[in-house]
């Protein structure tokens, strides 16, 4: 009987430590993790974003998948993962609705623009949007898909000239890789992309980008598993916090 009570004890025992440990687990596990599918040109505004949303909301991990709008824009029709979807123009959102893959509705929360970039030594002299027709001149740009490609075709019908490009880049920060790196003499680049650039580019602004803008709207998506969060990091972004960082980096206000 003795040792029957002993075994038993230590069975209650056991179950106590236990559960203290399974206890301490799921303590543990608090760290959440929000995954937003940003367009390309939001990288360095949106990782300063994700840095101070992460201060101020202890325990989550804000993750970044940085593509072109059109590719995120199809991955999400496809059924992938995320919580969160910024894109550079209203066309990809509007595909990602129709879809019904929205939680909830897009909402504007920048504007940005195109220029022109060149190396800083501009080997091909480029002074105006014009030159870039120039056939000695190899000009990169996004393809027409993507939001990018979209609005330098709407500058070329703007300012009448019409571009003969050596390549079409998925997204923009390719654009902006191939002109830093020398393998072309111009590229075609929001604003806000040749400023992260710094001293690696020199810009050449031309009239015709003011009559062309884009608009980025945000929203959460219907397969997140963190709605709450992903209505709160949609509203950090569109708040007056976000709204300073995006104008630091050189977004306009919507």
């Amino acid at each position: 009987m003795n040792h029957a009570r002993r075994g038993g004890g230590a069975v209650a025992v056991l179950t106590v430590l236990l559960s203290l440990v399974t206890g301490c687990g799921a303590g543990g596990s608090g760290q959440r993790t929000l995954t937003v599918l940003a367009a390309a040109s939001l990288t360095e505004s949106f990782r300063a974003i994700g840095d101070e949303f992460s201060r101020n909301n202890p325990g989550i991990d804000v993750r970044f998948n940085f593509q072109g709008s059109s590719l995120l824009a199809e991955q999400i029709r496809q059924g992938s993962g995320g919580d969160v979807f910024a894109s550079a123009n209203e066309e990809m959102m509007t595909k990602v609705r129709r879809a019904d893959a929205l939680a909830g509705q897009p909402r504007p929360f920048a504007t940005n623009r195109l220029t022109v970039v060149v190396p800083p030594d501009n080997p091909a002299g480029v002074e105006s949007f014009a030159d870039l027709a120039d056939p000695d001149t190899s000009v990169v740009v996004c393809a027409p898909r993507v939001p990018c490609g979209s609005a330098t075709e709407r500058v070329e019908s703007a300012s009448g000239v019409e571009l003969s490009p050596v390549s079409e880049e998925n997204d923009v920060k390719d654009v902006l890789h191939k002109v830093v790196a020398g393998e072309a003499d111009a590229g075609l680049v929001y604003v806000t992309d040749a400023e992260s650039a710094g001293d690696e580019v020199e810009v050449v602004d031309f009239p015709a980008a003011d009559e062309v803008t884009n608009e980025y709207p945000i929203a959460e998506l219907a397969a997140s598993e963190h709605p709450e969060l992903a209505e709160r990091f949609v509203e950090f972004v569109r708040g007056e916090r976000g709204r300073e960082i995006l104008d630091e980096y050189g977004f306009g206000a919507p």
